[in-house]
């Protein structure tokens, strides 16, 4: 095996790109890098389509922290506020948005003609996706593990 120094970099070409990662239901996950794809063992990253019109499922990433870049469309991430209740992030290309681990949230696509596309990027090698029943969280008052 190589030293740290002299391994080599992986091109991942679209027609590369896998769903055989966790999937909720309104969207498509395609994983570009992973433990899978490239060897990686604390970084997984990939692209998300949702379809025009569509809502995806209500989900966390659990201890995951995940970055989205938006490429084109304009999703709405949507996620709920102990005081405020439900919030609506509406984003637009080249916007950036921060899911802190364990929280529950979806995205939505209400442009009725064109797909949303979004490049995500979590601390884990692993696509960690728990699908729940709604938004509401029930989880610890410190970061630690969920109760």
């Amino acid at each position: 095996m190589a030293d740290a120094f002299h391994r080599r970099l992986h091109r991942i070409t679209p027609a590369s790109l896998s769903g055989h990662t966790a999937q909720t239901g309104g969207m498509q996950r395609l994983e570009a890098i992973s433990g899978t794809t490239v060897g990686s063992d604390r970084l997984w990253m990939g692209q998300t389509l949702v379809a025009p019109a569509t809502s995806s499922g209500d989900h966390h990433h659990g201890a995951s922290e995940t970055g989205i870049y938006v490429v084109s469309g304009h999703p709405e991430f949507v996620f709920h506020h102990e005081t405020e209740g439900e919030i609506r992030l509406r984003t637009s290309p080249g916007d950036y948005v921060y899911v802190p681990p364990w929280v529950p949230h979806r995205e939505e696509n209400p442009d009725p003609d064109d797909p949303a596309v979004v490049v995500i990027a979590r601390t884990t090698q692993e696509a960690i996706v728990i699908n729940v029943a709604d938004l509401t969280w029930t989880g610890p008052t410190t970061l630690g593990e969920p109760i």
